[in-house]
């Protein structure tokens, strides 16, 4: 089986919303508690995250079939997974925090979708050009 075109793309970018998500809400001190809502984001992430490391492994080395359709599943259920968290702010701190999260995240780098990736190379071109 063959990763579907943009499926690295499109991981890159949910991981890049989140990690501009994680700092907005860092930065406004909003949900210091870490609501369950949360924890479920970093679930997906941490999936995000783990997909990104075995797209440059080798490709008999795991069973990309599952991954991607682990991996599927992961981005399907972030749309509800972010609407559950910004459901639990004040809807004071819903505005600022949004604006804020769009703002960082046109200024992150797609090299820091793989922070937390072990051993990648952001620079270095993926194996079997998973790109």
């Amino acid at each position: 089986m063959a990763v579907p075109k943009g499926f690295r793309e499109e991981i890159e970018s949910a991981r890049l919303t989140l990690r501009a998500l994680y700092r907005a809400v860092d930065r406004l001190k909003v949900a210091q508690e870490l609501p369950p809502t949360l924890r479920r984001l970093f679930e997906i992430d941490a999936d995000l995250a783990e997909a990104l490391w075995v797209l440059d492994q080798p490709p008999a080395r795991y069973n990309l079939q599952g991954m991607v359709s682990d991996t599927r599943d992961s981005l399907d259920r972030l749309p509800t997974a972010m609407k559950g968290f910004l459901a639990t702010l004040k809807p004071e701190d819903l505005a600022p925090l949004e604006r804020l999260a769009l703002e960082l995240r046109a200024r992150l780098r797609p090299e820091e979708a793989y922070l937390e990736v072990p051993g990648r190379d952001p620079s270095a071109p993926p194996p079997g050009g998973g790109r």
